[in-house]
């Protein structure tokens, strides 16, 4: 196998089997590498599934970083859109301002952003902001993305790491959202817990995201064979049990926003921990003379900001290997 560039793949062991870990083995088997991902949980079982999963870099920084990953993740869902298999469709959907002067920095690069006029706003919304988005139904896109992992010749390899010296490898990608701060000695992540309950479908075309409503954090997700309510953002907190008040809560709060929710059965439930940080890690540092690419913090916007971390995480490894090329070179030129 090569990099693209002449060059030998590298052995890469990427650490965390979520939607950043698994986009990252996928960019760095692309470029030529032999890589195995070492997955503590399948899939299904990792904050990843639970994500309403729409475009936004929900608690995410820092801002330039954040647009530019953004900005690339943006490009590569738009176009998977076009891939009913991937799980990803293009939503149009409001996001509701109680404030005069919204923050809107999340808009450079998102094209068709545009005021909200008065019929397109949910009940009670005094205004709002209009664009479409891509929506991922992670229930299809993260086996999706780990089928085209296999494809590529990524190798799964079950069970938690506890420690980087447990895993082979030329390089090691830390991607393992909460988990990777004890493997790199960093105590600054902190769990954001969130919960969610999925509701059938009645119809819905459109999302809604109220991120200030008076009795809290509200979306709407339509993903067609359900929609994703939420939900909550409570730092510090580590439980996986859904409250049946917070969901009560969640759902009053979601039916005055959209009132056709109301009555719908409920599908399916979920507690989810984000990978809270002050700041997105994405950095090269050598650990144990080996040199380790560590890419977490994501907060709420692990899927959001996924592609463009792993075209920045394939640059750092290609990085390696074109510098250990150039020490062979040199080498081979003095003998």
């Amino acid at each position: 196998m090569s990099t693209g560039d002449g060059g030998p793949g590298l052995r890469v062991a990427v650490v965390g089997g979520g939607v950043v870990g698994l986009t990252c083995a996928l960019e760095l088997a692309r470029a030529g590498h032999r890589v195995e991902v070492h997955a503590a949980d399948p899939w299904e079982a990792t904050t990843s599934a639970v994500a309403a999963a729409i475009w936004f870099p929900y608690r995410a920084a820092p801002t330039d970083a954040v647009l530019r990953w953004g900005a690339g993740s943006l490009g590569v869902l738009t176009r998977l859109a076009a891939d009913p298999e991937t799980g990803v469709r293009m939503l149009p959907g409001t996001f509701v301002h109680r404030t005069a002067d919204p923050d809107l920095w999340w808009t450079p690069g998102v094209p068709g952003v545009r005021p909200a006029v008065p019929g397109e706003l949910p009940a009670g919304a005094p205004a709002g902001t209009r664009c479409t988005l891509p929506v991922v139904d992670t229930g299809r896109y993260l086996p999706w993305l780990a089928a085209e992992c296999a494809a590529a010749g990524v190798v799964p390899v079950p069970g938690r790491v506890a420690a980087l010296d447990e895993v082979a490898g030329d390089v090691v990608v830390v991607a393992a959202g909460l988990a990777s701060g004890a493997l790199l000695g960093d105590d600054s992540g902190v769990a954001v817990q969130g919960q969610v309950v999925r509701l059938a479908d009645p119809g819905l075309a459109e999302w809604v995201l109220d991120q200030d409503g008076p009795a809290g954090l509200t979306y709407v997700v339509p993903r067609g064979r359900d929609v994703v309510v939420g939900g909550t953002a409570v730092e510090g907190a580590t439980g996986l049990d859904p409250d049946p008040g917070v969901e009560a809560a969640i759902l009053e709060r979601a039916c005055a926003l959209v009132p056709a929710l109301r009555g719908q059965p409920v599908l399916s439930r979920a507690v989810g921990l984000r990978p809270g940080r002050p700041t997105v890690r994405l950095e090269r540092l050598e650990v144990g003379g080996r040199p380790v690419v560590a890419c977490y913090g994501h907060g709420g916007a692990g899927v959001t900001l996924s592609w463009g971390c792993a075209t920045e995480v394939a640059a750092e490894v290609a990085a390696v290997a074109g510098g250990r090329r150039a020490a062979a070179s040199a080498s081979s030129s003095q003998a």
